[in-house]
């Protein structure tokens, strides 16, 4: 019974510890801003995978297509229905942040007006992996605005 008891104590432990610590994360991503324009487009992605871009030079596995230049206008709208808060926007840029429920992640989305297009970018701010998050959020966004 003790070894019982000291092997269900140890996996609580752990999953406490592990709380913890993504609860540490959540904290620390919400310090901080969208990296913004860097040479006149949206910053390359990290080499994490939690990242999607619709610039050129995006690794395929992280590209994504722009949205249509007549999305533009209806962004700020699409982005409070789907939970965000846009927390800086002129008249080629637009960024906005996405909160999640359980730990507070902020993951950063940002669109550049071009010509044609709409470029985009989702990213998280802190860790490695955000299980899809990023490119399920480009879905959403994308399907709210009837694309």
């Amino acid at each position: 019974m003790g070894i019982l008891k000291a092997l269900v104590f140890g996996i609580l432990g752990l999953a406490v510890l592990g709380a913890a610590g993504f609860f540490v994360l959540g904290l620390m991503s919400q310090n901080g801003e969208a990296p913004g324009l860097v040479q006149g487009q949206l910053a390359p992605c990290p080499d994490s995978p939690n990242c999607v871009s619709s610039e050129t030079g995006t690794v395929a596995e992280k590209a994504t297509q722009p949205l249509s230049a007549d999305a533009w206008d209806k962004l700020p709208e699409a982005i409070a229905a789907q939970g965000g808060t846009v927390t800086s926007a002129s008249d080629d840029y637009i960024s906005a942040e996405f909160k999640s429920a359980i730990f507070g992640f902020v993951d950063d989305v940002e669109f550049r007006k071009a010509e044609d297009a709409v470029h985009l970018r989702s990213a998280s701010r802190v860790g490695y992996s955000d299980a899809g998050a990023n490119a399920a959020r480009v879905a959403a966004l994308r399907g709210a605005l009837g694309e």
